[in-house]
């Protein structure tokens, strides 16, 4: 594993006219409010104040940029499924990131997070099906790892596995994390480094 020496955070924008330039290659964090990707971000990192963390769902509003190694960034982006919002910023929120995925040339994968004690939720199924649909890469990042007991956990994993192979004839790339025990970080790492290094290689 190519672990991470530094981590800077470079700036937050408000839509994709504000970005930083397409210098690096980039793997965008998003999930529904509250399922830990503050807490991911700071353990991936190993910086405890790196993304900030919240009590209050649906904190991050911005797109947040940290260079990494200064070889590449991870970026932050705003949660979606949070009730607290106007119908105009959810809109508004939906178009930035609609933007940003559809959009950014330097964007090599997109990580979705899911809380891994739910069972599998419309908005994170639609979600999916809208990712797929776009054709962006992405993987599923299942968070909170250390509330379940093992045998749960492989069950939770299985059944949302079921449910999207009823309409997928093939799984993106999946990881299970826990942030408290550091769950999931060689194997996230890695797998960015594997596509970093074919990109060198190209």
């Amino acid at each position: 594993m190519t672990d991470i020496r530094s981590a800077v955070f470079v700036k937050s924008s408000p839509d994709n006219k504000n970005l930083p330039p397409e210098k690096y290659p980039e793997y965008a964090f998003i999930g529904r409010s509250n399922v830990g990707k503050s807490s991911l971000i700071n353990m991936l990192t190993l910086k405890e104040n790196l993304a900030k963390t919240s009590g209050t769902p649906g904190k991050t509003q911005l797109i947040n940029h940290f260079l990494i190694n200064d070889e590449w960034y991870l970026v932050d982006l705003p949660g979606y499924g949070y009730a607290r919002v106007g119908k105009d910023q959810k809109q508004k929120f939906e178009k930035m990131i609609d933007d940003y995925l559809t959009e950014r040339g330097t964007l090599m994968n997109t990580f979705l997070l899911i809380d891994v004690r739910h069972e599998p939720l419309a908005n994170d199924l639609d979600f999916i099906q809208y990712l797929g649909e776009s054709a962006l890469p992405f993987s599923l990042v299942f968070t909170k790892a250390d509330k379940l007991g093992p045998v749960r956990l492989l069950e939770n994993v299985e059944r949302y596995k079921g449910v999207l192979l009823q309409s997928w004839e093939e799984l993106p790339p999946i990881f299970v994390t826990s942030s408290e025990k550091k769950l999931g970080r060689s194997e996230l790492l890695n797998y960015i480094n594997t596509i970093n290094q074919s990109l060198k290689n190209d």
